[in-house]
């Protein structure tokens, strides 16, 4: 795996139906816990092929680069690779029968719901989507939310291609991570020029980046090439490994126990350090799995949230920290989701 250091933290610029039913509104969730991919040793790699990686011009990828079983690599320099790579060894025959491993397991889970191919336009929540009539086809942006579970999986199921159209977009929302999506692609992957993508592309067929590209997740071919169109100047195509910071988020209540209809303000204080800087952004505040308010952070990385309507007995709380990234400087910091122990509070009857 990559030994990534704090600056590559920074990165410049950049209602449903019956299971298995179709989906066709725009905002939809499949609303089913699943367990995330393992992809065992092909976790710290950022592309991987059967037979060649490719670049020509401009590329920056964070993380280690693997082909097996062949071992041409291309295009580095002017491409950048930080990260290891791996040719034809042993190393990178271990990655690839993990990855091909994850790519059988995301394409055997169940799917909550078939959805048309076009996905620009439309909000997801966590589940498992399958559209094996079609590819898959982002233009426009695609939002992902996960609704304010950082541990919330997203997998999309296709037996034919996934094409990015040019300058579309994934967004992630309230926790969403990129390490928790995955793309399992029965044929090609194309991402569009200048597209901003999220995820992890299991491809059993070739993958081809485009020029301006800028993608936090994994490029990985299981059977065919990666081919990669860096940019003729600055900004790079940008390929690298979701590696956000890591923070931590406690909770505490005050007064616990309570009485009925009293006043209880609920602390949440969220560490994490990059540089000097502190985590910014929103914390929502959770009864079971029912959120009941939210707040945002101060300077001191604390959010506070009060309230006078919690029910009679005890309240397993719980605050989750929600990223809407931070400046350094001129660049950018996303940090991790985090989500607090929980605590019981207890309401009294009163006096």
């Amino acid at each position: 795996m990559a030994n990534l250091s704090p600056r590559s933290w920074l990165s410049v610029g950049l209602t449903g139906v019956l299971a298995m039913g179709l989906l066709t509104a725009s905002t939809w969730s499949a609303d089913a816990r699943q367990e995330p991919i393992d992809l065992g040793d092909g976790f710290g790699v950022a592309v991987l092929a059967a037979l060649a990686v490719n670049n020509e011009e401009l590329t920056r990828i964070t993380g280690d680069v693997a082909v097996s079983p062949g071992g041409v690599v291309t295009g580095f320099p002017p491409g950048v690779v930080l990260g290891r790579i791996y040719r034809g060894n042993g190393q990178a025959a271990q990655i690839r029968g993990d990855v091909r491993s994850a790519y059988q397991e995301a394409q055997g889970r169940a799917a909550n719901g078939v959805i048309p191919a076009q996905l620009g336009g439309r909000t997801l929540g966590p589940g498992v989507y399958s559209s094996r009539s079609g590819a898959f086809v982002i233009d426009g942006t695609l939002k992902l939310d996960a609704k304010g579970d950082p541990d919330a999986v997203f997998i999309f199921q296709t037996d034919t291609t996934l094409n990015t159209a040019e300058v579309s977009n994934i967004d992630v929302l309230n926790g969403a991570q990129e390490d928790n999506i995955i793309w399992a692609v029965g044929n090609t992957a194309s991402l569009g020029t200048l597209s901003t993508f999220r995820g992890n592309i299991l491809a059993r067929n070739g993958v081809v980046v485009d020029e301006g590209v800028q993608m936090v997740g994994r490029a990985m071919s299981l059977d065919t090439s990666v081919s990669i169109a860096g940019t003729g100047a600055t900004p790079r195509t940008l390929i690298s490994v979701p590696n956000r910071p890591p923070t931590s988020t406690a909770l505490g209540s005050s007064p616990n126990p309570s009485r009925l209809r009293e006043p209880v303000t609920f602390t949440a204080v969220v560490d994490g350090d990059v540089n000097g800087v502190k985590p910014g952004g929103e914390v929502i505040f959770k009864d079971g799995a029912t959120v009941i308010g939210s707040a945002l952070l101060d300077d001191a990385g604390i959010a506070r949230f009060t309230t006078d309507e919690l029910t009679r007995g005890v309240h397993l709380m719980s605050a989750v920290y929600l990223d809407e990234g931070s400046a350094v400087n001129e660049a950018w910091v996303y940090w991790q989701p985090s989500q607090s122990p929980v605590i019981e509070h207890q309401v009294l009857n009163r006096r």
